[in-house]
């Protein structure tokens, strides 16, 4: 077990190593305070908010939320996006940045890290599928930024953009959002993958990504991406949005690309 491991503070995020399934998993204690707008209502009630008076991520509330990263527009009281830090996050950017261990037998280190929320819209009642299109690509263009930003941090390995819709899929907040995590670590089933598609690349001289026969899992395409059912999908409904030209990365998605998707 690494020093940086013996911290006291019992309330500390930790990244904790699962020997048997060769995974990282997050202990947060902070995660279990969250509050939730979805326990007052019955499963047949509504979102509807109309006032936004208790709902932190309206329009009004800024005051409510944990520090905010940056806004778009810019420096402007009616904006259509803002990322905050999470109020109750997973990792503490609080943290010293951890010393590379993770290829050590080290089975635990200290949850540094960094977990913001993206709130996609002022209206409470607006999700993210309600938007047009340019307001899309402006979420999208957001999460870029974003993840450049952390990228700067030498001690951040991964960043993952995800997001829960609804109770159900472990949302605490019925206003639209996504949310952000940066890891010192990358995930084992990344690196898997990624494995896996140097090998395919050292048989074939192809990326994996770009051979996918498309036309029997076709769901639907644009000029510069296509969905499909993955062949081997490992979940139902699963869907992969895949970009037309070769990208390594996600936040190398220019805002013409984002918007004409």
């Amino acid at each position: 077990m690494s020093s940086s491991s013996t911290s006291k503070n019992q309330n500390s995020p930790q990244l904790r190593k699962d020997i048997i399934f060769n995974r990282w998993v997050i202990f947060s204690p902070a995660r279990s305070k969250r509050p939730s707008d979805f326990k007052s209502k019955s499963s047949s009630s509504s979102s509807s908010n109309p006032t936004g008076v208790r709902c932190p991520f309206c329009i009004g509330n800024e005051h409510q939320c944990a520090p905010e990263i940056f806004r778009v527009p810019d420096n402007n009281p009616n904006w259509k996006i803002r990322v905050i830090e999470n109020l109750y996050p997973a990792l503490s950017r609080e943290l010293a940045d951890p010393v590379d261990e993770t290829g050590s037998a080290s089975s635990v280190l200290d949850g540094f890290g960094f977990h913001d929320v993206v709130i996609e819209t002022p209206d409470h009642d607006v999700v993210l599928s309600d938007l047009e299109r340019e307001g899309i690509g402006e979420v999208f263009v957001a999460y870029c930024d974003r993840i450049l930003e952390l990228g700067k941090r030498n001690s951040i390995k991964y960043v993952q953009v995800f997001k829960n819709h609804g109770a159900a899929a472990g949302a605490s907040m019925s206003h639209s959002h996504s949310q952000m995590i940066a890891l010192p670590i990358i995930p084992p089933s990344v690196s898997a993958r990624l494995g896996s598609m140097k090998e395919y690349f050292d048989q074939t001289g192809k990326c994996s990504i770009c051979e996918i026969q498309q036309e029997d899992l076709l769901i639907d395409s644009s000029t510069y991406f296509f969905s499909l059912v993955p062949y081997a999908a490992s979940f139902p409904f699963e869907i992969w949005i895949v970009p037309r030209y070769h990208s390594a990365h996600f936040h190398e998605l220019d805002a013409e690309k984002i918007v004409q998707a």
